[in-house]
């Protein structure tokens, strides 16, 4: 479904993405894992193009979308949820579930239908509909993230850091959702610091340190990997 091939991305003269190639394949969790500042929300924000790479290629359901603009890429199947979650703080719920359903032009009907979808696995949603999103907690906040993505019909979902800030009971929360998203056929690129829950809901994972893909392989090996608990696992169990 995604293939990265020797991606490069500089920011001025710094370096920040060193040739890397990856691929996630169609019904697969894929996560990148990796400390602050290795690169990881860069690879999200190149893929969802808004950030130019230097150079490489990236195909999306064999489609080279180098001349695809950020607006077209919900469009043709790929949905980001950012890192910070980015709803728009001062519309209601559902005005930022609308927001997520507008590249569609869906009509009534399919809109409503898809609103209970999302409030059937967000149900402290549809007990907020009408309440501005700003005054939501960190969890709530992530779920209508989530939610609006879900609203667009994506293939594939870019997810960056969804457990930051939240409690540990909500980690779990989020986590169990994305699962399910998962099983119900959407494919899922997850960035993530929680190295221990993502790979535990992950098929494949990648390590990136500064930029560069040091480790990569089964999540159920990566887990097992002495140097991967020493550097990223300790800290998250």
């Amino acid at each position: 479904m995604l293939e990265v091939k020797n991606l490069n991305v500089h920011y001025g003269s710094i370096h920040a993405i060193k040739n890397i190639s990856f691929d996630v394949k169609q019904g697969e969790i894929v996560t990148l894992i990796g400390a602050n500042g290795a690169g990881k929300t860069t690879i999200l924000q190149t893929l969802s193009r808004m950030i130019k790479p230097t150079d490489g290629m990236i195909l999306f359901k064999e489609q080279d979308i180098e001349k695809v603009s950020p607006q077209k890429m919900v469009s043709i199947g790929m949905g980001h949820v950012p890192e910070g979650r980015r709803i728009f703080a001062q519309m209601t719920v559902l005005e930022n579930l609308e927001m997520g359903a507008y590249s569609r032009k869906s009509n009534k009907a399919e809109f409503n239908k898809d609103l209970e979808l999302v409030f059937k696995r967000f149900p402290r949603l549809k007990e907020r509909i009408k309440q501005l999103a700003g005054t939501l907690s960190g969890g709530e906040q992530q779920m209508l993230a989530i939610g609006r993505t879900i609203m667009s019909h994506p293939e594939l979902i870019l997810l960056d850091e969804p457990s930051m800030g939240l409690a540990p009971i909500l980690v779990d929360e989020i986590f169990n959702i994305i699962e399910e998203i998962n099983k119900t056929g959407t494919t899922i690129l997850l960035v993530e610091q929680n190295a221990n829950r993502a790979l535990q809901i992950a098929d494949r994972g990648y390590v990136l340190e500064t930029g560069k893909i040091v480790i990569q392989g089964k999540a159920k090996d990566l887990i097992e990997n002495d140097d991967i608990k020493k550097a990223y696992l300790v800290l998250c169990i």
